[in-house]
């Protein structure tokens, strides 16, 4: 096999399109997981306090998300709410909404099982305190579940960051869509492809330790228990 990578690496418009590309899926990635994480914490406590009507609703959105694809959630943002609301944004507001509304899913059911693992003594004591109830969520409930679940919303982010790749089918000039121009140009597919893996792997293990870094920084009380 002639590999030629060094037609990717010699190239200052390859190089650069592969850094914009990865700065583009990672500043999505990161704003779309902080929107989502938010979002998830309303979903799981609208969930686990059963709030009527709002619950089953919730329960619902989670359901609907997670059972759909990325990319078709992706083409329903981007395609069919402007036909639908009359509005139209930039294809990356698309994709990062999309993101956003995939990320919450995810993260509110493993945060309603985080909550549901706590126990009923914990939110006993809190109204004992006379704290009132969203005080008592957001101050120990909340916390605690995010502790014991952090792992698994470590997991899935890192997922959904190497899922990202599908925004690239709406135009958004994220690391495939960098990685697609440069192989429809170059005709070097292995050499590019290849590229593209060894940089989702590094960005996979720079997320993962940053967020063991946060956890670490964050749950300091968790780990002198």
């Amino acid at each position: 096999m002639d590999l030629r990578f060094f037609e990717i690496y010699r190239s200052t418009e390859y190089l650069l399109l592969l850094l914009e590309g990865a700065a583009v899926s990672g500043a999505l990635t990161i704003t779309g997981g902080i929107a989502g994480f938010l979002l998830a914490g309303v979903i799981a406590a609208t969930r686990y306090y059963r709030v009527p009507v709002l619950a089953p609703l919730a329960a619902v959105y989670v359901e609907f998300i997670r059972n759909t694809p990325l990319i078709v959630q992706m083409f329903f943002v981007a395609f069919g709410l402007p036909l639908l609301l009359g509005y139209q944004w930039p294809f990356w507001a698309h994709a990062l909404l999309a993101l956003t509304l995939n990320f919450s899913a995810y993260f509110a059911e493993i945060l309603r099982a985080g909550l549901a693992a706590i126990s009923a003594g914990q939110e006993e004591a809190a109204a004992a305190l006379g704290l009132p109830r969203w005080l008592g969520f957001t101050r120990i409930l909340f916390p605690q579940a995010v502790a014991s679940m952090f792992p698994s919303l470590n997991s899935q982010f890192i997922f959904l960051f190497l899922t990202t790749g599908v925004i690239s089918e709406i135009g958004v000039p994220d690391l495939t869509w960098a990685g697609l121009y440069i192989d429809s140009r170059s005709f070097r597919s292995f050499e590019v492809f290849f590229t593209l893996t060894v940089i989702y792997v590094a960005m996979s293990l720079m997320f993962k330790t940053l967020l063991a870094l946060a956890h670490d920084r964050l749950f300091k009380w968790k780990a002198t228990r």
